[in-house]
């Protein structure tokens, strides 16, 4: 090895960068300590990524493609497992670095949301054959709306902070809504929509851009790959991507779904995922959006009752404001569902 530093912006796992030299020839790999505190099951973690990555290989290879470039690959440890467990009893696992190619933080035009879409849409769509049964949850229960819904309703009974009787409208507003928060979990449970690898991370800086084209090469950040429903990938990126504001702004009259954000997402979205969606998946796409804002708003008012004990917060009543804009946004859905729904069926003919 000849040298090591740390690596990009991420605040779960811990990332470093590193030059090794094998026979004169230096390259960069990355490397990277897994927050098993996060992640309690490392190796099915690992199992995972190197089997959805094995599959992604296979057909870039027969498309043509860059397999080092196009999706991660593992480096095994010297015994040939995926990680490595240190005298600590940390787990470390290591990938080739993808040269030419950058991680952007924040969204700054439309064309990069449409981007963001296409390159999430397509992502599904190579992994459309993948036996998604066969993945572990890399987070038990992660988007299951019906388990996150029973640990709210616990929390408001337990009250332990005594907060429960300063936030009644958000308490009935949740409850109103606990039928329709199991709709995407309940057509999983009947067969409706298929199961689906999903990323669960659907953010604009898991997607590597190529230097020199300006095009998305390569989905990264997999620890959260799971079986799922496409409308969670498509719910949680319009939850965060297509609000006029920040996600824990107090002043509710800044916050909307924008119309026209979710068209433009959904436009890149389908322009790819059209090709094997299902037509019960393309009815759940909209509805999917507001139920992972809801979930999302009831994870943050669960937290607040509890004692803000799992999102870190930077001021008094941190996860209520951020509860409250989740609720704005799903109350605004529900008033634009039609609409929504239009817009899909549009870019799926």
């Amino acid at each position: 090895m000849v040298s090591v530093g740390p690596f990009g912006e991420g605040h779960i796992n811990d990332t470093y960068a590193a030059v090794i030299e094998n026979n004169g020839e230096k390259r960069r790999i990355i490397v990277q300590r897994i927050n098993h505190s996060i992640f309690t099951e490392p190796a099915a973690l690992m199992d995972n990524i190197y089997g959805v990555t094995t599959f992604l290989k296979k057909i870039i290879e027969a498309n043509g493609g860059d397999v080092l470039r196009e999706t991660l690959t593992v480096i095994p440890a010297k015994d040939g497992k995926l990680y490595f467990v240190d005298e600590g009893g940390n787990y470390w696992r290591s990938y080739i670095f993808i040269e030419g190619a950058t991680t952007y933080q924040s969204i700054q035009t439309k064309e990069d949301f449409y981007n963001c879409g296409a390159a999430f849409g397509n992502f599904q769509r190579l992994l459309a054959d993948y036996p998604a049964d066969q993945l572990s949850e890399s987070i038990p229960n992660f988007h299951n709306t019906e388990k996150r819904f029973e640990a709210f309703v616990e929390a408001v009974n337990k009250d332990i902070c005594g907060r429960a009787k300063d936030v009644q409208a958000e308490i009935e507003f949740a409850m109103a809504r606990k039928e329709a928060a199991c709709e995407i979990v309940n057509m999983l449970k009947e067969g409706k929509i298929p199961l689906r690898v999903t990323h669960n991370d659907t953010k604009l800086n898991n997607i590597m851009i190529d230097d020199a084209t300006g095009k998305a090469i390569c989905i990264i950040d997999l620890d959260t790959i799971m079986p799922g429903a496409a409308a969670y990938d498509f719910g949680d990126s319009i939850r965060f991507g297509a609000s006029t504001g920040a996600e824990d702004e107090v002043d509710l009259s800044k916050i909307e779904m924008s119309l026209e954000l979710f068209e433009v997402f959904a436009s890149g979205y389908l322009s790819v995922a059209k090709e094997f969606l299902t037509d019960e998946e393309l009815y759940s796409l909209s509805i999917g959006a507001k139920i992972m804002t809801f979930e999302c708003g009831i994870r943050f008012l669960t937290d607040y009752l509890s004692g803000d004990t799992y999102f870190k917060i930077h001021r008094p009543n941190h996860n209520l404001d951020r509860c409250r804009t989740q609720f704005k946004l799903v109350a605004d859905m529900e008033k634009k569902m039609d609409q929504m729904h239009a817009i899909v069926n549009k870019y799926a003919k």
